[in-house]
């Protein structure tokens, strides 16, 4: 059972607990905003191009550490 459980967290949140954290955020304000009756389309895909520039930005300047 616990093995199964790491597994999943693995999966879930992988290399970086931010990226995950950031979709949790971005669902939840997405749910919230849909339950005030407002368009909420739009935050899903601009929230994950910030998350996916971020996540990249981090991991280029990290690699560029390492190769100095």
């Amino acid at each position: 059972m616990r093995g199964a459980a790491l597994g999943i967290w693995e999966f879930v949140v992988g290399d970086d607990w931010r990226v995950a954290f950031g979709i949790v955020v971005t669902l939840s304000a997405t749910a919230l905003i849909a339950a005030l009756d407002l368009p909420a389309w739009w935050l899903s895909p601009i929230a994950t191009l910030a998350i996916l520039y971020w996540s990249v930005r981090r991991g280029s300047g990290r690699s560029r550490l390492m190769t100095k």
